[in-house]
């Protein structure tokens, strides 16, 4: 799970700019969904796109929670998507990750 965080930082970096001043902080997903995670994005709420899968070849397994690290973010406003095993997808969106954690369930599906 670390390398998949390391590797949204470098994303994160990468699109933030060179930005003297950026947010750093993380944001816990939690999987209570009753089905594996296999794709989990998190992206800028400005962003037109999805950025790569933090989960890489991992899965979030229902009940489990995973950290992502966020780092020189342009803010703490982001959109977050997971995708189970039966490729149903749950979205959340405009989520202020400096305040909120996430905790996907059914009831988050699209």
């Amino acid at each position: 799970m670390i390398k998949k965080a390391l590797a949204l930082f470098a994303v994160l970096f990468l699109f933030s700019g060179h930005a003297a001043a950026g947010f750093d902080g993380y944001v816990e997903v939690t999987n209570n969904t009753g089905y594996d995670i296999y794709y989990l994005y998190v992206s800028h709420a400005k962003s037109d796109s999805w950025e790569e899968d933090v989960l890489d070849d991992d899965i979030l397994p229902n009940g489990h929670t995973v950290r992502v690290n966020l780092r020189n973010a342009k803010s703490s406003i982001f959109d977050i998507r997971a995708k189970d095993e039966d490729g149903d997808t749950y979205t959340i969106w405009d989520l202020d990750v400096a305040r909120h954690d996430v905790v996907f369930t059914l009831d988050d599906m699209d």
